[in-house]
């Protein structure tokens, strides 16, 4: 059986970034491998050992191209609400709370995010099929 363990991101600015994950999700950098081309971070919480692993290519100036084919992150939260309003009072610019209810039937309740490289994240209360 696998095992998922982490998923990467190719980022610009390694402090940025960090400050983003640490202030959005609580993610605090588990490891952090650096190498003559590239910087590998990897954040985590004690919520999970998921970690997101953040690439940081040395020399790089302009920002990444996430093409078409990027869907999303998503991470579960207790209190929506109350996520979406810390996150607007730390500056993060959370999209409006959306509630995914086809035929009546909750799916889920959620908002969307950007990080500063625009890769997009899903923040879900715990719910319908999301336990």
């Amino acid at each position: 059986m696998a095992k998922a363990i982490h998923s990467m991101i190719r980022v610009l600015d390694e402090a940025r970034s960090v400050e983003f994950y640490r202030k959005a999700f609580g993610l605090n950098v588990a490891d952090r491998l650096d190498f003559e081309k590239f910087t590998l971070v990897y954040m985590s919480n004690s919520e999970s050992a998921f970690e997101v692993e953040l690439t940081i290519n040395k020399g790089r100036t302009e920002a990444y191209d996430l093409g078409d084919g990027y869907g999303h992150l998503a991470v579960l939260v207790e209190d929506l609400e109350a996520e979406h309003a810390r996150f607007i009072a730390e500056g993060l610019e959370p999209r409006k709370i959306v509630e995914f209810a086809p035929d009546g039937k909750l799916v889920g309740k959620f908002f969307f995010i950007a990080d500063p490289d625009g890769y997009e994240i899903e923040v879900l209360e715990r719910g319908g099929r999301f336990k």
